[in-house]
C-alpha cells in the first residue's frame, strides 16, 4: 500500500454498464477519488470483469478476462470501481478462478487485496466522511446484493450520503432484498423478475421519496426501466452521481444523460 503522504493512484474500473449506459457515474467516480486526493487513471486495455461468463459457468473465458484484467491494472496502487458486482468479482472471484495456476494465482490474490467499491474505498480506504454536494429532494437507498453480502457495503453510502445539503434519506421496507435482476436471473426467469421489481417499487412508493439511489447499475437499471413502464415519477440515480453533485439531469434511463 502507498505511504500515508502518498497520493495514491487508483486505476478506475470502468464496468461495461456504465460505459455503454450511464458515462456521468464514471466522470462522478473520477471527481470523488480525486476530491479524496488520490490521481485516477482509466486504463484503456481494461476489459469487461468476467463475470457473466463465471456466472454462467464459462470459467476458461472468465479466468481470460481475470488475466486481462490482473495484467491492465497492475501498476496501480489500488484498483475502484462504482460497482459491487464487479468488484467483489475481482476480489472475491478471481482468487477461486486462479487458485491452481501458479503463475497468475499470486497476481489475482495481490490485485483483490487492492481493489475496493468505489464508495468503500472513500471510507474505509481514505477515511472520507462528508461530501461537498447537495441535492434536493428525499431519497431511499436500495442495498445491492453482491455489493451488501459480498463486500459488506451498507454503513458507507448512507455515512457520505447523510453529509449532502438538502437530501433526507428514507429508508424502505425490505432494503436488502434482491430486486431481481440478478444479471442473467431477469432473462432466464423474467416473471419472476419483474414480480420482484415490483414488489421493490411498491416499497419505494411507499417512503414518499422522489429518488432512488444505490451503488450498482444492474440493478438501477432494471428498477429504473420498471418503474417508467409502470409510469413511477421517482428519479433513479448511481449514489455517486448525488455525491458528487452531479445528479442535475435526467435520472437514469431518462431522455438524456445529466449535465456533466
Amino acid at each position: 500500500m502507498p505511504p500515508a503522504s502518498h497520493a495514491p493512484r487508483v486505476g478506475l474500473f470502468a464496468t461495461c454498464l456504465m460505459n455503454l449506459f450511464r458515462p456521468n457515474v464514471g466522470f462522478a467516480a473520477v471527481k470523488l477519488l480525486e476530491d479524496a486526493g488520490c490521481t485516477v487513471e482509466v486504463p484503456q486495455a481494461q476489459t469487461c470483469c468476467g463475470q457473466p461468463g463465471y456466472n454462467a459457468g464459462d470459467f476458461d473465458a472468465a479466468r481470460a478476462l481475470a488475466r486481462q484484467v490482473i495484467a491492465t491494472f497492475e501498476g496501480f496502487d489500488y484498483v475502484v470501481g462504482p460497482s459491487g458486482s464487479c468488484m467483489a468479482t475481482l476480489r472475491n472471484d478471481y482468487p477461486r478462478l486462479l487458485a491452481d495456476d501458479a503463475d497468475w494465482s499470486p497476481r489475482a490474490e495481490a490485485l483483490a487485496a487492492r481493489s475496493f467499491e468505489l464508495i468503500s474505498f472513500l471510507t474505509d480506504v481514505r477515511g472520507v466522511q462528508a461530501v461537498v454536494a447537495d441535492y434536493a429532494g428525499t431519497a431511499t437507498y436500495h442495498d445491492a446484493c453482491s455489493g451488501l453480502r459480498g463486500l459488506g457495503i451498507k454503513a458507507q453510502p448512507r455515512l457520505l450520503l447523510g453529509s449532502v445539503t438538502g437530501l433526507k434519506l428514507a429508508e424502505m421496507a425490505d432494503t436488502e432484498v434482491c430486486c431481481g435482476f440478478g444479471g442473467s436471473f431477469c432473462v432466464s426467469y423474467p416473471e419472476i423478475s419483474g414480480r420482484m421489481a415490483d414488489d421493490k417499487r411498491a416499497h419505494v412508493a411507499e417512503t414518499g421519496a422522489d429518488t432512488l439511489l444505490g451503488g450498482d447499475l444492474g440493478c438501477l437499471l432494471h428498477l429504473a426501466g420498471r418503474m417508467q413502464r409502470c409510469g413511477s415519477p421517482v428519479k433513479v440515480f448511481h449514489t455517486a452521481e448525488v455525491l458528487a453533485g452531479m445528479a442535475d439531469g435526467a435520472g437514469i434511463g431518462g431522455a438524456k444523460e445529466p449535465q456533466k
